[in-house]
């Protein structure tokens, strides 16, 4: 097992600490009640996660991973999924096996961590309060925070250096090609948990650094970096 040094740790949120899909579910089929339109089981509705609520509201209007609904059918529905969604966020929402050990590792490590989602800053805020989880990190930045969301590097880079780690020296935990392909690009190490939302797919063919079994088993992988005189010089 290679452990990894590095000064800070990203980590996404939905189908990496939290099991959502039940109450983006939820959320989804309210929003398809209301257009008359028949509900989805939840898993149909995890399989479309992983690239933020507006392209979830599209997938399940087409049913299609690449489909694209009108742009006034969309803005309906969105104004639905996100009023139903103030009700069910984090109503079945549960943290993963590991979540809370590993961040807790991390921190008695030194490391400085954040949540960095595309999950609405509106949204991510109170789950992640409600889990007893938002104290862990020094900032939760949602996907409205910045124009751009993953698979855009941006977002990671500029929470990087909110914490004040070069690329070179972070670690980013994801559950998805999303997350992997955002932290690639952006040049991190990239750690992901076989357990989320892949958009219906497994993890095994992801470029990635380590397949981790979860946050806790991320934590034993890494520690935290400090500088050598020869770095120095």
């Amino acid at each position: 097992m290679r452990i990894h040094e590095a000064q800070a740790v990203l980590i996404d949120l939905d189908g990496t600490l939290l099991d959502t899909a039940a109450d983006l579910a939820a959320a989804v089929n309210l929003m398809l009640s209301d257009l008359d339109r028949p509900t989805l089981a939840q898993a149909q509705v995890a399989a479309s996660v992983g690239k933020g609520a507006e392209v979830l509201v599209h997938r399940v209007l087409t049913g299609r991973a690449d489909g694209r609904a009108s742009e006034r059918e969309h803005a309906h529905a969105m104004q639905r999924f996100l009023h139903h969604y103030q009700s069910t966020n984090g109503l079945h929402a549960a943290p993963y096996p590991g979540v809370r050990e590993g961040i807790e590792a991390m921190l008695s490590a030194g490391l400085r961590l954040a949540c960095v989602t595309n999950k609405p800053q509106a949204f991510a805020d109170p789950l992640l309060a409600r889990q007893d989880l938002a104290r862990c990190f020094e900032f939760v930045q949602g996907g409205d925070a910045l124009p751009f969301k993953k698979p855009d590097p941006r977002p990671l880079l500029h929470a990087a250096a909110r914490l004040g780690a070069p690329a070179s020296r972070t670690v980013a935990i994801g559950d998805s090609l999303n997350d992997a392909q955002a932290a690639r690009a952006a040049a991190m190490t990239v750690f992901i948990v076989p357990y989320g939302y892949n958009e219906g797919a497994g993890v095994q063919s992801l470029d990635v650094d380590a397949i981790v079994d979860s946050i806790a088993d991320a934590a034993r992988r890494v520690r935290l970096y400090r500088p050598r005189s020869s770095d120095q010089t």
